[in-house]
């Protein structure tokens, strides 16, 4: 079993919300990341490492310009594969998640990146720019072994393709919780709790809402509804007043994890 899956299976047997962070690989340059990263440790349920990109066209302005700087600064998809080999050899066992532009896969060859998230324990890929139409190859690639799935994401406009999109769905879903790009200070969409609903009526795993949540209480009204919270751009910007500090990092997962269990 993935350890994602293993991980949502001991939340739904204690009763618990998964709690899931975004951060930005290299920002402000991989050693800090990994700090980060090893600070959620038995708390967030399952980190995603965002693989900066040139052209982050799903990101709003805290994550374009994370990944400009992290760009600027060296990091790379090679550079991330060598700090998640690191994170495992030191016995980090943390659900990780690549949240990536399908670009970037293709330019480093789907084949050799799909091994090489296997052998360093990158266990789940968000590919936002990957609609469900276009995503044989990376599905065939992936086939005959489970330490890395996809996960896939559902919009407010996704309706009427939700039976397609959760049909073979691992993990968890990411569901978008307002129209446009990340970072939105819960703005979320009108319906949400109608969209929310009708996801988790067929999805096959749990469901997660991510964009524009700062704070448990944001998420208060859709408690009954979601298996978990998703955080990125307020975490990046909590790193950032904070001097990227990990003792900021454990001190904010910490809190929302135990009001996000109790809202």
């Amino acid at each position: 079993m993935n350890r994602i899956e293993k991980r949502m299976n001991e939340l739904k047997s204690n009763n618990e919300k998964a709690f899931v962070t975004y951060y930005t690989a290299g920002l402000p340059d991989m050693e800090t990341t990994r700090k980060i990263i090893d600070a959620q440790q038995g708390v967030t349920d399952v980190i995603e490492l965002g693989i900066p990109f040139s052209d982050p066209t799903a990101d709003g302005p805290v994550i374009q310009q994370a990944s400009y700087e992290a760009i600027q600064g060296g990091a790379s998809l090679k550079k991330t594969f060598i700090l998640m080999d690191d994170i495992r050899k030191s016995g980090n066992e943390q659900p990780i998640v690549f949240m990536m532009y399908y670009n970037t896969i293709v330019n480093y060859g789907l084949d050799a990146f799909v091994g090489k998230c296997r052998e360093t324990g990158v266990d789940g890929l968000i590919v936002p720019d990957l609609p469900i139409e276009e995503q044989e190859a990376i599905r065939e690639a992936l086939k005959g072994d489970d330490s890395t799935i996809l996960i896939e994401l559902v919009s407010p406009v996704s309706k009427k393709r939700i039976p397609e999109i959760l049909k073979g769905a691992r993990g968890f879903v990411y569901c978008v919780s307002s129209m446009g790009v990340t970072g939105q200070a819960a703005d979320f969409h009108k319906e949400v709790v109608s969209y929310l609903s009708e996801v988790k009526s067929q999805s096959p795993v749990p469901v997660m809402m991510g964009f524009g949540i700062r704070e448990a209480a944001d998420v208060k009204p859709m408690k009954d509804i979601i298996d978990g919270a998703i955080v990125g751009s307020h975490f990046i910007n909590i790193m950032r007043e904070n001097n990227f500090d990990p003792n900021a990092a454990k001190e904010y997962v910490t809190k929302f994890k135990k009001e996000l269990n109790g809202v």
